[in-house]
């Protein structure tokens, strides 16, 4: 009966998750029919459970005694206390999943854990590093013939136009194409949604507009976006607030900045206005691009 519930428990999880949208903090919804998948078997293992107990007094109609110390006749984890243990540790997800809200990342998270320019291990394809800052990098998905004809494609789409609209679906994949191939989007005229994080060091004229993003899950989440120069807008005398949302429009240029040691894509901004934040404040690499 207890398998039942719990296998129960991961259905009505998964279920809630689905229903209410917060599965997108999780995982890329890209993989969502993983967990349309992982429903139905938690439904069918659950009933194969509840099946199995409503026929244990039938296939045990007698109560088994074994008084013998050497009865070949075992039983897994005949230790109450180890039951109780792996109930517990099946129980814990679905606890969580179900009582404990979930929080959208914002620029609170980066003060804290603060960020850097990618050249680190994220950059040259070490798996054990999934935090990722400013570039989104799926080089470490790729073998490195794979990732460059991949890249090469997409920048196909971008190479030859003026103007850019980077929205939640090409956000992560258009970001990590200007890092990659700065010259080519040299001069380029681009706009994006994101909230404000303000430099911590440099004060005056520049923010970051970031989101936070995810590649495949959480676990390879991180927070994307550009350094914006605001030295032509109203910005510079009416200054925004962290985690204030804003779009903003402007020309990709590359400047040296002195905290990361490194020239990196910037945006000289020529509009930026507030906007509300959106419903789902994450975005998501697109893999079908």
């Amino acid at each position: 009966m207890i398998r039942f519930l719990i296998l129960a428990g991961y259905f009505e999880l998964m279920m809630s998750l689905q229903i209410s949208g917060r599965i997108d903090q999780y995982i890329n919804t890209h993989y969502r029919y993983l967990v349309i998948l992982s429903m139905v078997l938690s439904l069918a293992l659950a009933l194969i459970q509840l099946y199995l107990w409503t026929r244990q007094d039938d296939v045990h109609p007698h109560k088994h005694t074994c008084c013998d110390d050497h009865c070949e006749h075992h039983h897994g984890m005949e230790k109450k206390g180890q039951k109780i243990l792996v109930y517990c540790l099946l129980t814990l997800p679905i606890i969580v999943g179900l009582l404990f809200p979930t929080v959208s990342l914002d620029a609170t998270i980066v003060s804290a854990k603060g960020f850097h320019f990618p050249i680190s291990k994220e950059s040259v394809g070490d798996p054990e590093v999934n935090t990722q800052y400013l570039k989104p990098n799926t080089s470490i998905y790729f073998n490195q013939s794979d990732y460059s004809k991949r890249m090469d494609k997409e920048l196909k789409h971008y190479k030859d136009a003026s103007t850019i609209h980077i929205t939640d679906t090409n956000y992560l994949n258009v970001m990590e194409l200007i890092y990659n191939y700065p010259s080519e989007f040299q001069g380029k005229h681009i706009d994006y949604t994101g909230f404000v994080y303000n430099d911590p060091v440099e004060k005056t004229n520049k923010i970051f507009i970031f989101r936070f993003g995810v590649i495949h899950c959480v676990a390879d989440s991180g927070v994307f976006g550009l350094l914006n120069y605001t030295d032509s807008t109203s910005a510079s005398t009416t200054p925004f607030k962290n985690n204030e949302w804003v779009k903003v429009s402007g020309v990709i240029s590359t400047d040296y900045y002195a905290p990361f040691k490194a020239s990196i894509p910037t945006l000289k901004v020529d509009a930026i206005k507030k906007v509300s934040a959106p419903k789902n404040q994450y975005v998501y690499y697109n893999f079908d691009a």
